[in-house]
C-alpha cells in the first residue's frame, strides 16, 4: 500500500436534518453515476452497502469506503476499455466528521467562473491542466436543469441568455428545461457522447456547447483554451486524465491510525 498522510475528511455520512452532512447538500445529492441512465443519488449510497461491494466480514476489516469509492470511480469509466485507465492506490481510511458547511468551499460549483475554479483547484494542489482535464469527466452523465438554466433565462439578472452559449444548443436546452424552477429534468452533459468516456467533451466545448457555466469558463482563459485544444487528441487526454486522477486521489487522505474503516459506509462506527 502507498503511504498517504493528509487531513481528515468524512464522506457519505448520514446526518439528521438539523445538522446536515456533506451527502445531504443539494449538488452532492444529485450526482449521477454510471451511464447517465441508471441514476443513483449519494443519499442512496451507504444505506445499502452492496452498492459498493458485498463486503464480507474479513474484507470489511481492511477495505475502507473511501477506497471503494476511488476504485468504483475508476472502474465505472474503465470497463468499456477492458483495462484500468489509471492506478488507484489503496490504504485510505474513512473520516469520522462530515459537515455540509465545508462543501461549497471545497467542491467546484457549476456556476463558477475561471478565476474561482482556478483558486478552488489550487487550494487542493491542482493546477490549470488538472482543472481542464478533470472537467473532461463531464463527457459522461447528466446535469439537472437548475445547475444551468440561469444561462438560458436570466444570465445577468435581466431575463437574458448567456451569449457564449451556442444559440441552437440553447434553443434545444429550453425545450428540455422550461423554467428556472425546474429541478427534476436532466440532460446529457456531453450531447452525442454521454454514454462513452472519451475526449468528445472538448469537441462540444469548442462548439460553445459546454452545459455548465464552469464548462464555458474554460474558454475564457488563454492557457485553458490552449489545453482544451491539446485534449482534442485522444491519447493526450487519456494520459493526462490518468495523472490528474492519481493526484486528486491523494488529496487530504487519512492513513495509519487516522479515522476508521466504517462497517457501514453511511454511518460512523459506534
Amino acid at each position: 500500500m502507498r503511504k498517504m498522510v493528509r487531513k481528515p475528511k468524512g464522506i457519505l455520512v448520514d446526518g439528521k436534518e438539523i445538522n446536515k452532512t456533506k451527502k445531504k447538500m443539494s449538488f452532492n445529492n444529485e450526482v449521477v453515476f454510471g451511464d447517465g441512465l441508471r441514476r443513483r443519488k449519494l443519499s442512496k449510497i451507504g444505506h445499502h452497502d452492496e452498492v459498493f461491494l458485498s463486503r464480507g466480514s474479513k474484507i470489511m476489516e481492511f477495505v475502507s469506503c473511501a477506497d471503494i469509492l476511488a476504485l468504483a470511480a475508476r472502474d465505472s469509466v474503465s470497463f468499456q476499455y477492458k483495462r484500468n485507465l489509471w492506478k488507484v492506490y489503496s490504504g485510505r481510511r474513512d473520516g469520522i466528521i462530515s459537515r455540509a458547511s465545508e462543501v461549497l468551499g471545497n467542491i467546484p460549483s457549476p456556476f463558477s467562473n475561471f478565476t474561482v475554479l482556478k483558486q478552488n483547484f489550487a487550494k487542493k494542489g491542482l493546477d490549470v491542466v488538472d482543472l481542464v482535464v478533470l472537467s473532461g469527466g463531464h463527457t459522461i452523465g447528466v446535469g439537472h436543469c437548475n445547475a444551468f438554466s440561469k444561462r438560458l433565462y436570466n444570465f445577468t439578472g435581466k431575463g437574458d441568455q448567456d451569449p457564449s452559449l451556442d444559440p441552437t444548443y440553447a434553443a434545444f436546452l429550453k425545450t428540455q428545461c422550461k423554467s428556472l424552477s425546474d429541478n427534476t429534468t436532466f440532460v446529457a452533459m456531453d450531447p452525442g457522447s454521454a454514454l462513452n468516456f472519451d475526449n468528445h467533451y472538448y469537441v462540444t466545448l469548442k462548439q460553445h456547447k459546454g452545459l455548465f457555466q464552469s464548462d464555458a469558463a474554460l474558454l475564457t482563459n488563454e492557457d485553458a483554451r490552449n489545453i482544451v485544444q491539446e485534449f482534442l487528441i485522444s491519447s493526450t487526454f487519456f494520459g493526462q486524465f490518468a495523472e490528474s486522477m492519481v493526484k486528486m486521489g491523494d488529496i487530504e487522505v487519512l492513513t495509519g491510525e487516522q479515522g476508521q474503516i466504517r462497517k457501514r459506509c453511511a454511518f460512523v462506527n459506534s
